[in-house]
């Protein structure tokens, strides 16, 4: 039986257990319980990894036919270069798949597809408290040296 890391985009059939995933990320960001996501944006979320119009784009790991984790990525135009960047927006393992290549496998597979759109550059934000996952980022990219700031409207 073949057990190895399988990297693939979502299928709509995926629906249910991409769900588990996408509900344990935004879990372990704190946005859950009252700070839960309303369904819409999940929803809507979703069906924007099928609509050939948007430029955002899922992909999940799975073993044996159990999905593992998830990336989601979109490419969006820059001042500074003429091809567009790719923003990972999201990553997540499930905890008993992190330490085992699945987060490097995700993030691989992420530049191979951003390479093979034309995009230069692959980026993301981790928050600071997210020891273990920089970890891995720190062998797998650069830091940018930049300070994100937001303010809610």
């Amino acid at each position: 039986m073949n057990h190895q890391i399988v990297i693939r985009p979502v299928r709509r059939e995926d629906f249910a257990a991409w769900k588990v995933l996408w509900d344990g990320y935004n879990t372990f960001y704190g946005r859950s319980g009252p700070t839960a996501l309303p369904d819409e944006i999940t929803q809507t979320t979703w069906s924007r990894f099928f609509d050939a119009d948007e430029p955002v784009h899922a992909i999940v790991a799975e073993r044996a036919g159990e999905l593992l984790g998830l990336a989601h990525f979109l490419y969006h135009r820059s001042t500074i270069q003429l091809a567009p960047s790719c923003y990972m927006q999201d990553l997540f393992t499930v905890a008993a798949a992190r330490g085992k290549g699945v987060g490097r496998a995700l993030i691989n597979a992420v530049y191979e597809r951003a390479e093979q759109a034309g995009s230069p550059r692959v980026y993301w934000q981790t928050h600071e408290t997210n020891a273990t996952a920089m970890l891995l980022y720190d062998q797998v990219a650069e830091k940018s040296g930049f300070i994100v700031y937001r303010k809610s409207l």
